[in-house]
């Protein structure tokens, strides 16, 4: 346990690039050969889109990176947040309950927070739009999505008094689950509810993409499914009953140009049609 955190207290930054480009790059080609849904659609054209989405998040991240850093350390340093606070335990048991309140915090919260608030809900909408989930679909946010989200994250670190190794091991689990959550990949349906009990498989978190509420508003879990299931958000639908995209949004010419979506977080509200 302890070569696992001295790596990622040192992890270089091309390490973490190749996390983020080889996971989309390894869950792209697995969908060749166990796709959930056969699209009709031109899957370069549609990862385009999501990848300038992808690019405007890392900018956002790593212009802000120092935030990030600064805080860490703080927390460590003056002895603040929840880690700091616990009795002396095992590493490993120190390493989950780090994780599961950065995944609190700085994942569902934010992403709960989002449904709830029109105004950010407009920006994490963008995401919401896409009509063909595929691995691409992971990092569509909007770069003033991105920015708060960068902001909740923060409040995650300091309140959680995480060190730093911790955050880079929580970027880096957050990274490719979610591109293996979203990939158009059908895996063993028994696999998958195993997988639920403890992290979000892929159909949990597809539910939370099919099109209408109730089920937009499920499932916001990021790496761990306790939290859903312990603040009653999570809900089920079988895989064939699951439709992408947003009622408000299924338009292509607002759901699939680039400037349509740059534009969606600031005109009107448009409230869910629902079931």
């Amino acid at each position: 346990m302890q070569q696992i955190v001295d790596y990622f207290a040192t992890i270089p930054s091309s390490h973490r690039s190749i996390i983020l480009v080889g996971g989309i790059a390894f869950f792209w080609m697995v969908e060749y050969a166990i796709p959930l849904f056969n699209f009709k659609y031109n899957k370069i054209k549609h990862a385009g889109i999501n990848i300038f989405f992808t690019i405007t998040s890392i900018i956002v991240n790593f212009a802000l990176a120092f935030i990030l850093l600064k805080s860490a350390d703080w927390a460590v340093k003056n002895h603040f947040g929840i880690l700091q606070w616990l009795p002396e335990m095992p590493l490993w048991a120190f390493t989950i309950v780090g994780l599961l309140l950065l995944d609190l915090i700085g994942a569902w919260f934010v992403h709960w927070t989002e449904h709830k608030v029109k105004w950010m809900w407009k920006f994490h909408l963008v995401h919401h739009s896409d009509t063909n989930v595929d691995t691409t679909s992971a990092n569509r946010h909007h770069p003033g999505e991105s920015v708060f989200r960068f902001i909740f994250t923060t409040m995650g670190i300091v309140i959680a008094g995480a060190p730093m190794w911790m955050v880079f091991m929580y970027q880096a689990i957050s990274v490719l689950l979610s591109q293996f959550n979203h990939a158009n990949i059908v895996i063993p349906k028994w696999l998958d509810n195993t997988m639920s009990w403890v992290l979000v498989s892929p159909d949990m978190h597809k539910v939370h993409h099919h099109y209408v509420l109730p089920h937009t508003d499920s499932n916001y879990g990021n790496i761990f499914s306790i939290w859903d299931r312990l603040f009653g958000t999570y809900l089920t639908l079988d895989r064939d009953k699951i439709v992408y995209g947003i009622d408000t949004h299924m338009k292509p010419e607002e759901n699939a140009r680039l400037g349509s979506l740059l534009k969606i977080p600031f005109e009107a509200y448009r409230k869910p049609v629902g079931e």
